[in-house]
């Protein structure tokens, strides 16, 4: 079996697509080949981001907003959209999913739990996206472990 490549999108590439990037990488290690991009990228991470991928454990050592690079979606098997807001063109062929994640601050949750919300909601997203791919999680996500 060949190891599939995922592309995770988001507008900024800050927050949701490297949050689910690195939990889909902690879960499924090899097995995946994972990437993030931004339609817009920002400066930098999210410190809330990594505050509440550090509480789980998940690596983001080394990583940066980067734009969507076009060979490398050349090459992709699928793209996942996180959020409302990013729209990436995608070539034909390339199969596409959309996760309408959980926004909390329409809720009125800000700061920290806004990001311990956000970060649940794609760990469980993840966990059924490598079910679905049958890949076998190395470490079972818990967001309920923090």
């Amino acid at each position: 079996m060949s190891t599939p490549t995922v592309l995770l999108v988001c507008v900024r590439n800050s927050g949701k697509s490297q949050m689910a990037a690195a939990l889909m990488r902690q879960a499924a290690g090899e097995r995946i080949e994972v990437h993030s991009a931004g339609t817009d990228p920002g400066a930098a991470l999210n410190p809330l981001s990594l505050q509440v991928l550090d509480e789980v454990g998940a690596p983001t050592a080394g990583e940066v907003p980067k734009p969507i690079d076009a060979a490398l979606l050349a090459r992709t098997d699928l793209v996942v959209v996180l959020g409302r807001e990013a729209r990436p063109h995608v070539p034909g062929g390339v199969r596409v999913q959309h996760w309408d994640t959980v926004e909390p601050s329409e809720w009125g949750v800000e700061g920290i739990e806004r990001m311990r919300l956000i970060r649940d909601d794609i760990t469980a997203r993840v966990q059924a996206l490598l079910a679905e791919l049958d890949i076998p999680l190395l470490e079972r996500l818990s967001p309920y472990d923090h």
